[in-house]
């Protein structure tokens, strides 16, 4: 073990004692290959949170995976046939009370539910809340374009918001089974389904060799910064390497491609998908499906009785 006179005093000195730091007062902008670093680290690390998710002691989690895709499937379903908003905003009521059920915390769970996919199919449809897309009962008047009056109408209103609802409900449903199934076991009960074999493979195999073409990729940009001394960088460099680094990551893959092919061969694979046995089906794995689809009846029927 040192003592204190042979540490040198850089590193036994405290933060107040460190030189300041000096600023040039312009932030340096990012390139594409920082990007790609930091898009493929978040993707890395979503997919570790979903796992950790998946292991989690939580309601959904403690259920059979192909109990949750039919019972899951059949409230798509409903969500689907659903024409009322107040019916859909109970439905992503329940999502959020499954969610908490299963430990997931509802800050994050509802982030990635609108943060994406609601919020872009929200653009989509706001053309169609104008007057001039679907005619009705102006609410609120944008005053006149080329001699017509055009303004917001409620029935646009209402079918925007039912779009989006109904999205919002089916993105938070899948969520709920991606987020609290493993994917192996996801790809295993979609079999329950009928889905076909070879179909099945190729996810299973996309999902598993996707982490090692992301640590290609990873290693590829960290030796190319390695070797970067320049201290100006173009854009149109930058773009001339992200296409080089494309080109060379696709030759990877399909030699990638074809070793697992060999390996597979020489360990006597011929087509056929061999999975491991499935555990039985518990009591309370088919209370919670005949539930599921008990819940998804009384929604489609509620929004009937609604429309009557």
């Amino acid at each position: 073990m040192t003592d204190g006179a042979s540490t040198p005093g850089w590193l036994l000195a405290g933060a107040e004692d460190a030189p300041p730091l000096l600023c040039s007062g312009k932030r340096r902008r990012g390139g594409a290959i920082e990007k790609t670093v930091g898009g493929l680290a978040r993707l890395i690390r979503e997919a570790l949170v979903s796992e950790e998710i998946a292991a989690r002691r939580g309601l959904l989690q403690r259920l059979d995976a192909r109990v949750k895709l039919i019972g899951m499937l059949g409230l798509l379903i409903a969500t689907g046939l659903v024409r009322h908003i107040p019916v859909l905003l109970g439905l992503y009521a329940l999502t959020l009370v499954l969610a908490a059920a299963s430990r997931i915390g509802l800050g994050w769970f509802a982030k990635r539910v609108w943060f994406f996919i609601p919020l872009f199919s929200g653009v989509i449809v706001a053309p169609a809340m104008f007057s001039f897309i679907t005619p009705g009962e102006v609410v609120l008047p944008l005053g006149h374009w080329f001699g017509h009056e055009v303004g917001l109408t409620r029935q646009g209103l209402t079918s925007a918001a039912l779009i989006v609802c109904r999205v919002a409900s089916s993105i938070s449903l899948v969520l709920l089974l991606t987020l609290t199934t493993s994917w192996s076991r996801l790809l295993a009960s979609l079999r329950t389904l009928f889905v076909p074999r070879l179909l099945v493979l190729v996810l299973g195999m996309a999902y598993r060799y996707l982490f090692v073409l992301l640590d290609s990729v990873t290693e590829m940009v960290t030796a190319r910064r390695a070797r970067t001394v320049a201290a100006k960088r173009s854009r149109r460099g930058e773009r001339a390497i992200a296409s080089f680094s494309g080109g060379a990551l696709f030759g990877k893959a399909h030699a990638l491609s074809e070793e697992v092919h060999q390996a597979m061969l020489a360990r006597g694979f011929s087509g056929e998908l061999r999975m491991s046995e499935w555990p039985r089906i518990r009591a309370i794995d088919v209370i919670s499906v005949l539930t599921c689809l008990a819940l998804a009846i009384l929604v489609v029927g509620g929004d009937r009785a609604l429309g009557l």
